[in-house]
């Protein structure tokens, strides 16, 4: 292997790479359209295309593809070749700006929530140059927004580019009033943390459900779980350590900064966590990383689940979407120093997020909604749906003091003694960490640990960007006309933090107390995705993402029902899966092994008399019993599929799944687990958790 530093970046049309291709002028104008957001010229693009192609062909590719992001939550691409026929019936290597520039995909075959229909097809795709193009599977890969062609975004970028222009401008206003006129840009920053599982491939080609879903839609818990905690941080075992090795080294070529990796909490979860980026280049990195995750799986006989909740009874997999913001190439916003309760700048940008969280919780519980994060959520491996800040006893403490006009003393900084001589002394922090919390603040940053494994960050980091620019907006209008702008700035945190502070909670998530408490606050408690998703389009949401040119109505809308028929979809598709195997695989099963148990006991009743007989009888009365139950849940399941096809109101649609098909499923599942612990395993027609699990 070269090293990292040889091979990081090599496959990634960078700042390097441009600097060397291009001449001075042409990489002058794409760093001003790039930096300053100027339009580019044609003539511009043209030598940018050439000399992008020249470098892809140079390094194997033949194809070149705009590579954008749908409602899907996954990527998409069309490929085609840089080939262009001469008169000579030979071919020359061809690539221009106007297809560097604008693509056109099929608009109407991809998730768009009535936007567009299929006799209205025509889409576009526009390219991104705050993205780098990279080298993947021979071909050349434009990173690109996609919209409709009256002009709807139909994609995850468009929103987040926007959303990044807006908290950049309302940032810019804060700074000018605090007199910081060198400042030219603020970026919000996120490091995705990825969680996932390895199974081995054979056990996964035997599994319809895993085929299908991602996830065991049946599986009896294995003797051993996760309850020893053995797992966590443990050591990795070597077939799993090669395939994070090489993991790694493509992720590296790509320009992904692959920093962290361990063992996670259950058997099989593991972890990836990457070196802060710029949001909307994380977010495109976290695409990459998903998809390499799992072509690299296979490259070692194993496969890589993103699902939230692949195996009932242990831990899902979560995404920890680490949120900061910063200016250009300089200081972290969200940066206490030393003195944080002197550092008005910082307090104020923590009341911005404080009144952003409690104003739009909602928004923040749609932006992690989904039927395989609804199993997650709240399940003391997941942070519940209730939304709250957790800033640990430090900042609470300043926030307190503020609010009530005392003064604050600031904590001495503890030696942490050990007891060990030999190990080093150091001063340990002011403040504990809380996992359980949605919404924690972790030093310079706040990790938003809600997040399903399989989402993309775009959504939301939208929303977390929309919502803290409309309170930075606020706080810039009542600033900007203050006679005395310090006494307005203490008065503006101290009623900013009396208003919102119901939104502030360090205790734990996970209690029945904490359902209580906030319920007594007044917070929300959207306990699943049908109870979240159509507040998307409340009027506070639809004024705020319009006023801010987010979204517009017809966009909003068409996002809420992609994530209402998304949720029905998913049931209806598990719902089916469960169907087939309960059918063709589970009770012939039963059927199976209950028959091969009632001759061994009609052979002993002949055999012997007097014999015992109970094992034989009891397991046979249990498992027909469990058999029937099986039978009589899928009959059940089928009956409300069919009624489900009659709910034409999306929102009822979605209700029907969850009330009268997923409690249908859970049951049948019930039954069918208790059968797999009852018969023998050569019969039992899937791997089990222990194989699975295990396995790798």
């Amino acid at each position: 292997m070269s090293s990292v530093s040889e091979i990081f970046g090599s496959y990634v049309f960078n700042n390097t790479v441009m600097r060397e291709k291009l001449p001075k002028e042409t990489y002058k104008a794409l760093k001003k359209t790039i930096n300053d957001g100027e339009p580019l010229d044609i003539h511009v693009a043209n030598i940018v295309a050439n000399a992008m192609k020249d470098w892809a062909i140079e390094k194997g590719a033949t194809h070149f593809t705009h590579w954008f992001q749908p409602m899907t939550g996954i990527t998409a691409e069309k490929h085609d070749s840089f080939i262009s026929p001469t008169d000579d019936a030979h071919v020359i290597m061809e690539f221009s700006g106007k297809e560097l520039i604008k693509g056109e995909p099929d608009a109407s075959s991809f998730p768009s929530g009535g936007i567009r229909a299929t006799f209205e097809a025509r889409g576009y795709t526009a390219w991104d140059p705050t993205s780098y193009a990279f080298i993947k599977d021979g071909s050349l890969c434009i990173p690109t927004a996609f919209c409709s062609y009256s002009g709807e975004a139909l994609d995850k970028k468009t929103p987040l580019l926007r959303s990044m222009e807006l908290i950049n401008a309302q940032s810019l206003r804060i700074l000018r009033l605090f007199g910081d006129d060198i400042s030219k840009k603020v970026v919000t920053t996120v490091g995705a943390e990825q969680e996932y599982f390895l199974v081995d491939k054979k056990y996964f080609d035997m599994r319809e459900d895993l085929k299908l879903t991602g996830r065991t839609l049946f599986g009896a818990m294995p003797p051993k779980g996760q309850e020893l905690d053995d797992h966590y941080f443990g050591t990795i075992k070597t077939r799993v350590s090669e395939y994070m090795k090489e993991l790694d080294e493509e992720l590296w070529k790509l320009g992904v900064f692959s920093k962290t990796k361990h063992n996670e909490v259950a058997p099989a979860q593991h972890e990836l966590a990457p070196v802060f980026s710029t949001t909307n280049i994380a977010t495109d990195h976290n695409q990459l990383t998903m998809e390499i995750m799992k072509k690299v799986a296979e490259r070692h006989g194993l496969v890589c689940l993103l699902h939230e909740k692949p195996f009932d009874g242990v831990n899902g997999s979560g995404k920890h979407n680490n949120w900061s913001l910063s200016v250009k190439d300089g200081a972290n916003l969200l940066d206490p120093g030393k003195r944080p309760y002197e550092n008005k700048r910082f307090l104020l940008f923590l009341s911005a997020v404080i009144k952003a969280v409690d104003d739009y919780q909602d928004l923040l519980r749609i932006s992690v909604a989904s039927a395989g994060n609804d199993h997650r959520l709240g399940a003391n491996e997941a942070p519940p749906a209730i939304m709250s800040i957790f800033l640990g006893d430090e900042l609470t403490e300043i926030l307190e003091s503020i609010e009530t006009g005392t003064d604050y003393e600031q904590k001495k900084k503890v030696k942490l003694e050990i007891g060990v001589d030999v190990l080093p002394n150091f001063s340990k922090d002011t403040t504990d960490r809380n996992r359980t919390s949605p919404f924690a603040f972790t030093g310079n940053k706040f990790e938003f640990r809600s997040l399903g494994s399989s989402f993309s960050i775009a959504d939301p980091n939208i929303v977390l960007n929309t919502i803290v620019a409309d309170a930075l907006e606020q706080f810039a209008n009542e600033l900007e006309v203050a006679k005395d702008f310090d006494k307005a700035v203490d008065k503006l945190i101290k009623d900013t933090v009396k208003k919102h502070k119901r939104i502030i909670f360090n205790g734990n998530n996970y209690s029945d107390e904490w359902v209580k408490e906030a319920e007594a606050r007044g917070l929300l408690n959207l306990k699943t995705s049908v109870d979240a998703i159509p507040h998307f389009t409340d009027k506070k949401n639809v004024e705020l993402f319009t006023k801010h040119h987010i979204f517009n109505e017809t966009e909003l809308a068409s996002r809420r029902d992609i994530l209402m028929e998304n949720y029905s979809k998913v049931i209806n598709i598990e719902a089916l899966t469960m169907l087939d195997m309960t059918m063709k695989d589970i009770i012939p099963a039963i059927s199976e092994y209950t028959l091969v148990l009632a001759n061994a006991l009609t052979a002993k009743k002949n055999a012997v008399k007097g014999a015992a007989f109970k094992a034989e009888e009891r397991l046979i009365e249990s498992l027909s019993k469990l058999s029937d139950g099986c039978l009589e849940h899928a009959e059940k399941i089928e009956n409300a599929l069919y009624k489900a096809k009659d709910i034409s109101d999306i929102n009822e649609n979605a209700r029907f799944y969850l009330e009268n098909v997923l409690s249908e499923m859970k049951l049948l599942r019930a039954a069918a687990d208790t059968a797999e612990t009852l018969t023998a395993e050569k019969y039992w027609p899937f791997p089990t958790y222990v194989k699975l699990l295990f396995g790798v």
